[in-house]
């Protein structure tokens, strides 16, 4: 087994090396004048340095608690620059939600495996709630649900990254709109795909899953013909 031998980029800034050097430290990190002084560094390049901090997610600041480490996400990154990308052109929302049903049906056994029994009430549960507000009067549309399904199944997998895409996906999908789409039909076809889908969970039957699954990622691109 290959072990990967601990290793700064030359290329990452004074502060960022300083938070990944201090992993365990907790609760407020020094002062920007410490800070500033311990790094050899100046204030002006400090605050710059912190900003690409806070942008990666990887730290906030607030006036009484001053900087504090954030847990580690992959998240803020990936969602920066997907959000500048759709912005430049909407068809990059395409090529990510590509990635994502990529990653998704890659994963998907793995993922399934690792779900516990809580995991499967969870998803039962808002199956559950999907199909009363679907039903309703007036009619919801179930896009909190339907975006916690999918990262609840993935949720096991201790993969920062995979999370990060994952999550970005959602976010992105709220960003162009998606969640407002209103056709009925469409709604029902893919909440019958996720029944399946958490019934062949349930059921331990992955294959199944896994088929309901590919069936019905291909809607996504449905719907965005439909939207634009």
């Amino acid at each position: 087994m290959t072990i990967l031998r601990e290793r700064t980029s030359p290329e990452i800034s004074e502060f960022l090396r300083y938070l990944a050097s201090h992993e365990e430290a907790e609760g407020s990190l020094p002062s920007l004048n410490d800070l500033s002084r311990e790094l050899g560094i100046s204030l002006a390049g400090l605050r710059e340095q912190l900003e690409v901090a806070r942008a990666l997610g990887l730290v906030e600041v607030k006036p009484r608690t001053g900087i504090r480490r954030k847990p580690y996400s992959f998240t803020p990154a990936v969602l920066n620059s997907l959000d500048y990308a759709i912005a430049l052109n909407k068809d990059h929302f395409i090529a990510f939600a590509d990635l994502r049903q990529h990653i998704e049906t890659a994963y998907w056994h793995e993922a399934v495996k690792l779900l516990t029994s809580e995991d499967h009430e969870k998803l039962k549960a808002l199956v559950k709630r999907a199909w009363e507000k679907l039903r309703g009067t007036p009619i919801e549309i179930p896009h909190s649900e339907h975006r916690e399904l999918h990262l609840t199944i993935y949720h096991r997998l201790n993969n920062p990254f995979v999370a990060g895409l994952l999550q970005s996906y959602w976010n992105a999908y709220e960003t162009v709109g998606l969640n407002f789409f209103t056709d009925y039909n469409y709604l029902t076809e893919v909440w019958n795909y996720h029944q399946q889908m958490v019934d062949a969970i349930c059921t331990n039957d992955v294959e199944a899953g896994y088929k309901a699954l590919s069936e019905h990622t291909d809607l996504i691109h449905q719907l965005i013909s439909s939207s634009q």
